[in-house]
């Protein structure tokens, strides 16, 4: 399932395409088959608090948030082969490098993963 990521705080939208990284196969693979995100794709990797890039062919946005999806850091333009961490993070989102500064995302800020099923028009 994917899901829509929004910023209810800044009333702005993350992605529309967002997948859910949620088991250890998912999570160990991550984008690194991946040779881009488009604009609206992500990953969201649950449980994590800490990523690397070792491997990518691209840079990336990170968001750290907690269990009540509350942005505990933001890390904007990650390049391959780094490191980032964020150990009160319960999950990370990755979201294509220049995605965090124009939805104006910052610590604190509440998100809501909206399931695209319950967004998208059946007709």
């Amino acid at each position: 399932m994917k899901y829509r990521l929004l910023n209810t705080t800044r009333g702005t939208c993350l992605g529309d395409a967002i997948d859910v990284a949620d088991t250890s196969e998912k999570r160990t693979t991550g984008l690194l088959k991946h040779k881009e995100l488009r604009k609206g794709e992500g990953l969201w990797i649950v449980p994590c608090e800490g990523v690397h890039t070792f491997f990518m062919k691209f840079a990336i946005d990170l968001v750290y948030i907690d269990k009540k999806k509350v942005v505990r850091k933001t890390v904007p333009n990650v390049a391959p082969w780094r490191l980032s961490l964020c150990l009160p993070a319960h999950s990370i989102v990755e979201l294509p490098a220049g995605t965090i500064e124009p939805t104006a995302t910052r610590k604190g800020d509440q998100l809501e993963f909206e399931p695209l099923s319950l967004v998208m028009d059946p007709t």
